[in-house]
């Protein structure tokens, strides 16, 4: 497939996707309090966005992925979060 044909049939779905990237962290800095580890681990998945190398889709899922290998005795909440903690 071209870069046009990518283009044309992929722009408008990435663009109402940035739009609600932008609108999610202008309403967390207008929320009071602190952030947990969730938002330091976007804002560094976010990173590998604008540079330039292939793979971006891998290294975005990497940095919120926890990268251990060993399974955990217990789980520790009820579901997942989306980001790894950085700690057990």
């Amino acid at each position: 497939m071209t870069r046009q044909k990518v283009l044309d049939l992929y722009f408008m779905d990435a663009r109402c996707k940035l739009i609600e990237l932008a609108a999610f962290l202008d309403r967390v800095d207008r929320a009071e309090g602190t952030a947990d580890f969730r938002l330091d681990a976007f804002r560094e998945a976010m990173r590998h966005l604008g540079d330039g190398d292939a793979g971006r889709a891998e290294a975005v899922l990497r940095s919120l992925s926890d990268p251990t290998e060993e399974p955990i005795a217990k789980a520790p909440g009820k579901g997942a979060v989306g980001a790894w903690p950085g700690v057990l």
